[in-house]
Order: C-alpha cells, then sequence, then structure tokens
C-alpha cells in the first residue's frame, strides 16, 4: 500500500497543471524523494551496490592525487637542478682506468666552462663544485657527517637554494680564499644543535672556517630523479670553489672538477644546446667518455611519460572498479523492476507516460551513483592519505581528479541506468498490474 501511494502521489505530480518550469521541477524533485526512499527500504542491497561505485571513485581520486603529488614534487626537484640549465657531472674511475682515462683527459675542469663561455654563444651564467674528502667536521657544540663541496657564489642561483639566515658565497670569498662556510639545515642542526651558527666555527679536516650563511629546509622529499641524484644539499657545507682547490687534499688525479652548471639563453632549446656542449666536451678531452651531460629537460619529460604511463594504469584499474559498480546498478534497477511490476502498473493506468517511467528509474539510477561517488571521495582522500603515510609518497588534492571522478561515476550511472528504465517504460500495463 505504501508503494502504490507513492505511485499515486506521483502520477499526482505529474498531472498538475502548473508552468513548464514547476512542472518540470516538482516530477524531479518528487522523483528523487522516491528515489531515496528506495534506498532506505533496501538498505543492505544498496549498501553492496553502493561499494562498487564507492571503491571505484576512491581508487581514481587516491591514483590521481598521488600522480599529482608526484608531478609537483618532480617539478620542485627539476627546480632545484634547473630546467633551463646543462648539468655536467665527472665520471667516476679508479685504478688504471683513472690513469688510461688521464692519458688523454685530465678530467672537467675550469677550463672547460671557460671554453664553452668563448664558444657558445648561450651561455648566460655557470656554477661549478668540487667535492672534499672528509676526515673530520665538527664545531664545539657537536659533530656532523655532512658533505663539504667547494662552490662558485653563482651555485646558489644556479640550483635555486634557498637562504634561511646570514648570506650565501661572494666574489671576495673566492678572490681572497675565505675560509668561510654555508650550511644546508640539517648539517646546521647536527653542528649546532641548540641553533647559533652564524659566525661560529667549524672545522673542517685541519682548517676552521666561519659560518656566514644557513640555507632554509626546502620541500621535496625524494633524493633522486631519473637514477640522478638530488636533494643533497640539506646535509651538506659549501666552502668557497677556490679555497677548497688550494687548502684542502686531493687525489694527484683527480679531475679539478666534480661538476658544473651552464645556465642557458632564453629561447635556447636544452637538447641542442647539450649536442654542443656535448660535442666541446668530447673534443676537449681527447674523446675520453669521463663525463656525462644531464638535461633536465629532458629528465622532466621522461618522469612525465613515465608517470602518465602509471596515470594510465591505475586508471584502467580504475575504470575496471567504476565498470563493476555499473553492472551492480544494472543488476539492482533489474531487480527493483521485477518487484515494482504492480507499482508500474498503477502508474501507467493512473496516466502516466513511458517517459515518466523511463525517467523516474533514470533517476533512481542516478541517484545511488552519485551518493556512491560522494561517499567514493572521501574514500579517495583517505586513502590518499594512508598510501602517503604508509609509503611515503606525496600526495596532492587536485579539484579536476574530483570532478572528474564523479562526473564519471554520474556517466555510469546513466548509461546503466538506461536500459533498465526502458525496460521499465515498455512494461505493458495490463499484464503489470495482472502480476502484482
Amino acid at each position: 500500500m505504501t508503494k502504490n501511494r507513492a505511485a499515486v502521489d506521483l502520477t499526482q505530480t505529474l498531472a498538475q497543471p502548473t508552468q513548464k518550469s514547476s512542472f518540470a521541477w516538482g516530477v524531479y524533485w518528487e522523483g528523487v524523494k522516491q528515489a531515496f526512499d528506495e534506498m532506505r527500504h533496501h538498505k543492505l542491497r544498496t549498501s553492496l551496490t553502493l561499494l562498487g561505485m564507492i571503491f571505484g571513485v576512491g581508487a581514481v581520486i587516491a591514483m590521481l592525487s598521488v600522480g599529482e603529488g608526484a608531478e609537483r614534487e618532480a617539478l620542485k626537484m627539476i627546480e632545484s637542478m634547473g630546467v633551463k640549465n646543462l648539468v655536467v657531472n665527472a665520471r667516476p674511475a679508479d685504478g688504471e682506468a683513472l690513469k688510461s682515462v688521464r692519458e688523454h683527459s685530465v678530467g672537467l675542469s675550469l677550463r672547460d666552462i671557460e671554453s664553452a663561455r668563448d664558444t657558445l654563444p648561450f651561455v648566460e651564467n655557470w656554477s661549478a663544485e668540487k667535492n672534499v674528502k672528509v676526515f673530520s667536521l665538527f664545531s664545539l657544540k657537536g659533530r656532523s657527517d655532512a658533505q663539504v663541496v667547494g662552490v662558485t657564489p653563482s651555485y646558489f642561483e644556479l640550483s635555486s637554494l634557498p637562504l634561511g639566515e646570514g648570506r650565501t658565497l661572494v666574489d671576495s670569498d673566492e678572490a681572497y680564499y675565505q675560509q668561510v662556510a654555508v650550511l644546508g639545515p640539517e648539517a646546521a642542526r647536527s653542528l649546532f644543535p641548540q641553533g647559533g651558527a652564524i659566525n661560529s666555527l667549524i672545522k673542517v679536516n685541519h682548517q676552521w672556517f666561519t659560518v656566514v650563511g644557513v640555507l632554509s629546509e626546502k620541500e621535496g622529499s625524494k633524493s633522486s630523479i631519473q637514477g640522478v641524484k638530488l636533494g643533497g644539499e640539506r646535509n651538506q657545507v659549501f666552502i668557497p670553489l677556490t679555497t677548497a682547490l688550494k687548502k684542502m687534499q686531493f687525489k694527484s688525479l683527480e679531475s679539478e672538477l666534480d661538476a658544473f652548471k651552464l645556465a642557458l639563453a632564453d629561447g635556447v632549446e636544452p637538447s641542442l644546446a647539450a649536442k654542443s656542449l656535448q660535442h666541446l666536451l668530447n673534443r676537449r678531452h681527447g674523446g675520453e667518455k669521463d663525463f656525462d651531460v644531464v638535461v633536465p629537460a629532458d629528465l622532466l619529460a621522461q618522469h612525465q611519460k613515465t608517470q602518465q604511463i602509471f596515470n594510465i594504469v591505475m586508471a584502467c584499474v580504475a575504470g575496471i572498479s567504476l565498470l563493476v559498480g555499473g553492472i551492480g546498478i544494472m543488476n539492482i534497477m533489474l531487480a527493483t523492476i521485477l518487484e515494482r511490476t504492480g507499482e508500474i502498473g498503477l502508474l501507467r493506468a493512473l496516466g502516466a507516460k513511458r517517459k515518466d517511467i523511463a525517467r523516474q528509474f533514470l533517476i533512481e539510477s542516478i541517484a545511488i551513483s552519485a551518493t556512491g561517488g560522494i561517499i567514493g571521495i572521501g574514500v579517495g582522500l583517505l586513502l590518499a592519505l594512508v598510501i602517503s603515510s604508509a609509503a611515503g609518497w606525496p600526495v596532492a588534492w587536485s579539484p579536476f581528479a574530483i570532478l572528474l571522478a564523479l562526473g564519471v561515476c554520474m556517466t555510469i550511472g546513466v548509461g546503466f541506468g538506461l536500459y533498465p528504465a526502458n525496460k521499465a517504460a515498455k512494461l505493458d500495463p495490463i499484464i503489470a498490474l495482472q502480476r502484482d
């Protein structure tokens, strides 16, 4: 009797002689109320049907959130190398292999940078670095296992390293072989647990250095991208390159530099510039492959391609979950038709048209998918946080991801609800009433 009464109420709503806009609103509002009444009436069956949509939408949200977080962190990592930079790293070698290489090449040196600046017109700026072998590193307040690196003053700008306090290295530090140092945030905490690093002394091997600056903490948890190590500046001590080369000890066959960066002019294609630099260095190094040219822009493109493949695979997995949820919606709607055959016959007998019946069942299908989608958004956000906490992966919330997942969910609700809606609309009212 309750269902039949609802059918009568809906039919009366359809028959009200109101304006067209009010008529449409009344019909849809009544359809929505009846849809949620049906869901409440069959709580267990509806809940089981919702699970497919909830997990499908949740998977889409979590996947896109993790992907967006990885993309943003990759951009931050690439920024530390400089998208417009070229990075040249010395290849490690030892023993007889190093001796063989040194017969034709002295390794990376400041002369390489001078030659590049004189020969390649697109080089706007440069920086160089040399790692120092550390035997002891301490202050009067603590010890550290930080790496010590000799760098040029431009290194901080080209590497996008933010300054927390004090200052970075300047040209006069290089010119006069000053024994000053800039600390990474982790190195500063180890050497000065209570703070107060600026103007304090640290001892690197047998040399004392005055701390003139401390870098601020930089966002990002990755230590490498596409196999290239990044992010080590947190636990590094930076001293002037000239001071390192003059006052620190190195092996006899070591190259003068471990790496250098070249900043490119605007409008220059990094890949083409890298080929020119590679050709120049090959000639200077006698054809020895004792260096690698890294193009950050290419690393970014490669990472984006890898991330795109990951997103496609995860989207397919999430799509299968949504497809299963859509099949569940179709199944419950077909079962509902069998249960409500008499109600459909009564509606038709009271004047409801086929399109009214189809619309009502379609509204119910959309209501189920929308409910599952909204709950799935919350599940997806929670799942992304769990993944981030358990695996240490970064996540970032994307409004696009949420709208996309909800839109796909609604589309599936419409797509899988059309067949049951049309089937309900085509029932013969006389036969339907006889089945009640």
